[in-house]
């Protein structure tokens, strides 16, 4: 299912970038690892963001300069400019996806590496704080996933790593 042979477009979101678009858009984001996928939604206006996560906090990190890069700092930024285009707060939900620990063999480290958890947390908290609930989440595992966003109806469509597809 994953995938675009229609002709909606589909807008293409790298790590450490965010994007919004209005229905009738798709929005993909490949190979989330430790990484966290921020789908934000507003069903009425039918306008959406996707941001593709790397790091949980900016100040823990030198080159900065990015927001979009980090969790604490990205939902401003979507948020900001899905106001702007017509979402109304009151009614913007929230889904995420990654977060997974990638290297079991080496869970006991703490580094870079083995950050999926904390993004995911950091994530959670940085919703909360806005009042924008998590409406599904598929975070965590060992497993990286691809996800497809439709504006349209606001369902992702998920992929991991073994072919293995769910839609949220």
């Amino acid at each position: 299912m994953i995938g675009n042979s229609e002709t909606v477009p589909l807008v293409k979101v790298g790590m450490a970038q965010y994007k919004v678009a209005p229905a009738p858009a798709k929005m993909m984001t490949l190979a989330l690892g430790s990484c966290v996928g921020i789908v934000l939604y507003d069903p009425v206006a039918r306008i959406g963001a996707l941001a593709h996560v790397m790091h949980p906090r900016r100040e823990r990190v030198k080159n900065n300069i990015n927001r979009a890069k980090f969790a604490d700092s990205v939902v401003d930024l979507m948020l900001g400019r899905m106001l702007r285009k017509g979402a109304v707060k009151s009614r913007i939900q929230a889904k995420l996806f990654g977060g997974a620990t990638m290297f079991a063999s080496v869970r006991g480290s703490r580094g870079v590496i083995q950050i999926g958890e904390e993004n995911v947390q950091v994530t959670r908290t940085e919703l909360m704080r806005r009042r924008i609930p998590i409406v599904a989440d598929a975070t965590g595992g060992e497993r990286g996933r691809t996800i497809l966003f439709d504006v349209a109806d606001g369902s992702v469509h998920v992929k991991d790593a073994h072919h293995r597809e769910e839609i949220f």
